[in-house]
């Protein structure tokens, strides 16, 4: 069977499809749209009708997919861009009667707990996985049988807008202090991903990356377009989420930074894959 997951974030919205048995779930193919909901909700407060239906254009075209793939079984999530949005709720109801499907807009606790479905998340030490994305940034860590989980409004997009407050980040540098035991920290997104992948890594020592984030932070966005071979949507955006990194990195003196392909929509396709075979075994009663 065939499932999928659509995740609509603050800098593009993403659909992962899956193929499941019983016992495995396998990534087979994936989309990605840059409709960057976030500009529009961090200058104006909301969602204007032309980009909610560029936002709804954009979900038929998956389902369409979905249709043609024989997929029925999919979940659609919201984060930061309709969470924040002053016509959250109107806009949600909106989009769901056009699509006539359910989408939910889930907390920045919820997305960063869901980071727990990592296949690694529950192991090894002295780790913290990062998820920053356009409008925030999730934490994760996972030590003595314990879940830490917090969400901090941080973000590439929001910050590239000057929209990030010096509030939330004192509220992070604190929460952060009670874990200075980790070592590694594992980055969810695209901008973690593509700033490694660029210097052909997908693990690095501190010291390196911080010399090669200076070196990227001394290009404009048309010499990383041309260097790098960056998508526009990533070339703007993508210092300005390495420095949420950055600062942690500083803050904890970690070792290591690695990236991991694994993002909201792998978590959320994993959590409907254990409802769906969970509600077909057949538990013992005891009458």
């Amino acid at each position: 069977m065939k499932i999928a997951s659509i995740d609509i974030g603050t800098n593009a919205v993403k659909s992962k499809i899956f193929e499941t048995t019983p016992t495995s779930i396998k990534y087979i193919d994936g989309i990605r749209s840059p409709i960057r909901l976030g500009t529009e909700v961090f200058k104006k407060g909301k969602l204007s009708d032309k980009k909610l239906n560029e936002l709804i254009k954009t979900l038929k075209k998956y389902q369409k997919k979905f249709i043609k793939d024989k997929i029925n079984q999919y979940e659609i999530i919201a984060t930061s861009a309709l969470r924040n949005s002053s016509n959250s709720e109107q806009a949600r109801r909106y989009i769901e009667n056009k699509i006539e499907h359910p989408i939910r807009i889930i907390s920045g606790l919820e997305e960063a707990k869901l980071i727990s479905f990592h296949p690694k998340a529950q192991l090894g030490k002295n780790k913290m996985f990062i998820d920053v994305g356009g409008g925030s940034t999730e934490i994760y860590i996972y030590k003595s049988n314990k879940h830490f989980i917090q969400s901090f409004q941080l973000g590439g997009v929001r910050m590239m807008l000057k929209k990030d407050e010096i509030n939330e980040w004192k509220r992070m540098e604190k929460w952060l202090k009670n874990h200075k035991d980790i070592e590694t920290i594992i980055g969810l997104g695209g901008n973690v991903r593509s700033f490694l992948n660029i210097h052909n890594s997908k693990k690095m020592k501190t010291d390196s990356f911080h010399k090669k984030f200076k070196k990227l932070n001394e290009l404009n966005i048309k010499e990383k377009i041309e260097k790098y071979g960056f998508a526009p949507d990533r070339a703007d955006v993508i210092g300005f989420a390495m420095r949420i990194y950055e600062k942690i990195i500083k803050q904890l003196d970690i070792k290591t930074i690695q990236s991991t392909k694994w993002g909201v929509s792998d978590s959320i396709a994993v959590k409907t894959f254990h409802e769906i075979y969970s509600a077909k075994i057949s538990i013992y009663e005891d009458k």
